[in-house]
């Protein structure tokens, strides 16, 4: 259709996107794929960092390797290279879909000085990070016209497929994870008509996002498609985080949107949400088994294999989001003020050729 944004498009290609990426991880890539997990198990110090959207991939993947039992240290790049001090020895697993954002150019230096190795997962083989990593995964995933879609879902696996096959490996789960993205594509029409029809998107409400586990990388993710599609201000954090304090906040209309768990937490959050809407707020839920009156928008998800539930659950809120940048009139498709690729860190706008306020 003519009438699709660029955004509605990408989201519409990445399942196929994500199956070419199982593929591709178990063909061609799985050679790259056993050095990084070997790399990772002969170390007691693991890294995993990004940035922007490629940092809630992070989040997603360290809630796997940690279930995993690798003690996995979750830190987004710009504190990791400028605030912490990376041990001797360690393995940093670095994603970024581009390779060439500032912040993971610079922690190649720091990780080089350190006695660092790097695994880089990347969307570009051309990219310093692929090109200076001890290890490189390199995904090839057609890179989005914008906002990160596609590449978050397909870095997000390559970072996740780092777990080994004992509990948790992309090995034992690919065939199963396929026919979840199939029947999620199916999916897709049924959540598009729901969010047509529900007034759970409103143009000027307060929406929060609250999720636990590897869910939590797409929480935050969600926020960030509100932030850069929609160009409102959001909030992400855990569910349990919420409970503690921040649910002073609750007033009447406020929009929340709350995955739950496959298996961990399920009664506990969806009291939050029963009490939620008691409390006069307006709620989303996305998860598996869900009764369609279970909250005021219910997005069920297919069966996923166990701990992957998170490779699909982007995908209602993605559709979400490019919904309410229609409703908003805003063009989802251009960004105001960032640029694609974040190449240096000075400020927002671009400088002129001035003295610095601190020079002599």
């Amino acid at each position: 259709m003519t009438d699709q944004t660029h955004f509605l498009q990408d989201i519409l290609r990445q399942p196929a996107e994500i199956k070419r990426s199982i593929n591709y991880l178990l063909g061609p890539g799985k050679s790259s794929l056993d050095n990084a997990r070997a790399l990772i198990h002969s170390t007691r110090d693991v890294i995993i960092t990004g940035i922007g959207a490629s940092w809630h991939a992070a989040l997603r993947a360290g809630a796997l390797l940690n279930l995993d039992g690798n003690h996995a240290l979750i830190q987004e790049a710009s504190e990791l290279l400028y605030f912490a001090t990376v041990p001797r020895g360690a393995v940093i697993v670095a994603i970024s879909r581009t390779g060439r954002s500032v912040e993971i150019v610079r922690l190649l230096d720091k990780a080089e000085a350190s006695g660092a190795s790097v695994i880089g997962i990347t969307n570009c083989a051309d990219s310093p990070l692929a090109k200076k990593a001890a290890v490189a995964i390199v995904i090839p995933t057609i890179l989005d016209h914008a906002i990160s879609v596609a590449t978050y879902s397909t870095l997000a696996i390559a970072a996740s497929a780092l777990a080994t096959p004992a509990d948790f490996g992309l090995e034992d789960v690919a065939s199963s994870l396929a026919g979840t993205v199939d029947e999620a594509e199916k999916q897709i029409d049924v959540w598009r008509q729901q969010l047509d029809q529900s007034r759970w998107l409103a143009a000027g409400e307060v929406y929060y996002f609250l999720a636990r586990g590897s869910s939590s990388g797409t929480c935050h993710q969600a926020r960030l498609l509100w932030e850069e599609g929609v160009k409102i201000p959001a909030t992400a954090m855990s569910t349990s985080s919420f409970r503690h304090g921040p649910q002073e906040i609750v007033r009447l209309g406020m929009r929340f949107c709350i995955w739950l768990d496959q298996l961990l937490m399920r009664d506990e959050d969806y009291l939050l949400a029963c009490d939620l809407r008691e409390l006069g707020a307006s709620v989303m839920l996305i998860g598996e088994d869900l009764p369609a009156d279970a909250a005021d928008l219910v997005c069920t998800l297919p069966t996923s294999p166990s701990h992957w539930q998170s490779i699909i659950d982007v995908l209602p809120i993605q559709l979400a989001a490019e919904r309410l940048s229609r409703l908003s009139g805003v063009d989802c498709d251009s960004f105001r003020i960032c640029s694609y690729v974040v190449e240096d860190e000075q400020g927002l706008l671009p400088k002129k050729a001035e003295a610095s306020p601190h020079a002599d």
